[in-house]
């Protein structure tokens, strides 16, 4: 009687430990206004409950600058990474990071940062430059001296972050189960999305989340 009895105990301990341990999958589709699935939009997932995606966001990355262009263009980072910059440009940019969209015109945000990287010369070494993104939000991406270059980098406070594809599709797979908020931020929608609140299950589930905008072409 008392081994059937600790059996019992066992699968329901077995039971219990699977119950809190449950995740869902989540989709999230970011369309343009006209309906059209737009790539490149941060999606931001926050959960009720306290938990860690099985790949972590970056806690460094690198960006170059290549035929006047910022690469990657638009970059996701964990609060606190560290941006190293490299200048594979023949000549002289003048790297400046600064909030994006509304938050530019708030006078509470840091005045990001700025620096000089001279043009790499022949045979030798990238002149480099390091910051640290030490607050949540948007970064603007931009050179004083060439004006048709920008780039982007959302610093995510939530570890649930990722950048929808060429169908405008972002994953969440493994997030826990109960309520959680969907920000979505795209580097020309200038107004705030509202934010989605959702209820997650076990039962995988797709949100669609649709732009006031519809995004330019980006140029090669």
């Amino acid at each position: 009687m008392m081994r059937r009895s600790l059996v019992v105990l066992v699968f329901m301990a077995a039971q219990y430990a699977c119950a809190i341990t449950q995740a869902a999958n989540l989709q999230v589709v970011v369309v343009a206004r006209e309906g059209k699935p737009v790539a490149d939009a941060v999606v931001v997932l926050r959960t009720a409950v306290a938990s860690q995606p099985s790949k972590s966001l970056p806690a460094q990355i690198t960006i170059s600058q290549e035929k006047m262009r910022f690469v990657p263009v638009i970059s996701i980072v964990a609060l606190g990474a560290r941006a190293h910059f490299v200048n594979n440009d023949p000549w002289e940019h003048r790297v400046r990071g600064s909030a994006a969209g509304a938050a530019q015109f708030d006078q509470k945000v840091a005045d990001g940062f700025e620096f000089r990287l001279d043009g790499m010369p022949d045979g030798k070494a990238a002149k480099t430059a390091d910051a640290v993104l030490s607050k949540a939000g948007a970064v603007l991406l931009g050179c004083h001296l060439h004006v048709s270059m920008r780039g982007h980098i959302f610093v995510s406070e939530s570890p649930w972050a990722t950048i929808s594809d060429a169908n405008g599709s972002a994953l969440f797979d493994g997030a826990p189960e109960g309520s959680a908020r969907i920000q979505v931020w795209h580097p020309e929608q200038f107004v705030d999305v509202p934010v989605q609140t959702v209820r997650l299950s076990g039962t995988p589930s797709v949100v669609t989340v649709a732009l006031g905008i519809v995004p330019r072409r980006r140029r090669n």
